[in-house]
């Protein structure tokens, strides 16, 4: 396999999609303002690391992260509703931990959907702060909870000789 082919075809393929990627931003806001990206570049390295190093988790994590920052682009009224899918997912987590047996795991995630429940049904809206937060706090969140399963590949960061094995 050529490595350094390799090498340079996937640096210019991602410097093409970088490109492209600021240049949609341009498009959609019709202006270019210092600060456009907002600390997404953190979020992009986040969907990298929560899918695994590969193209499919890549693309399930840049969904789920770009669904949480369309919401708040949204408006503030449309974050709330990020209580109550995260209420429906800890209820899943507490069910799953029931059956396996970990009863302690699965009284936590219960607590925490019926609080995540009672925030969706008593908030009408969240504060600018905490909504323009919003992306950056699910990234930590999903990032906390799926560490334990993620594993970078074992050649990352070493360097590469031809020859050398």
């Amino acid at each position: 396999m050529p490595v350094y082919r390799m090498k340079y075809i996937a640096v210019i393929i991602s410097g093409g999609l970088a490109g492209l990627g600021g240049a949609a931003l341009v498009f959609v806001a019709n202006s270019f303002k210092e600060g456009q990206t907002g600390g997404r570049g953190f979020i992009g390295l986040a969907a990298l690391i929560f899918g695994n190093w590969r193209p499919g988790g890549l693309a399930a994590g840049a969904g789920l992260f770009g669904f949480a920052d369309g919401l708040q682009l949204r408006s503030r009224t449309a974050v709330v509703a990020l209580l109550l899918l995260l209420a429906l997912l800890l209820l899943a987590v507490a069910v799953f931990q029931t059956v396996r047996g970990k009863y302690l795991q699965a009284v936590l995630a219960g607590v925490f959907a019926g609080l995540s429940l009672v925030g969706f049904l008593t908030i009408d809206e969240l504060p600018s702060g905490i909504v323009s937060f919003t992306p950056h706090l699910i990234t930590l969140l999903v990032l906390s909870l799926a560490s334990q399963r993620l594993r970078m590949p074992k050649a990352d960061g070493l360097v590469y000789r031809r020859g050398e094995h």
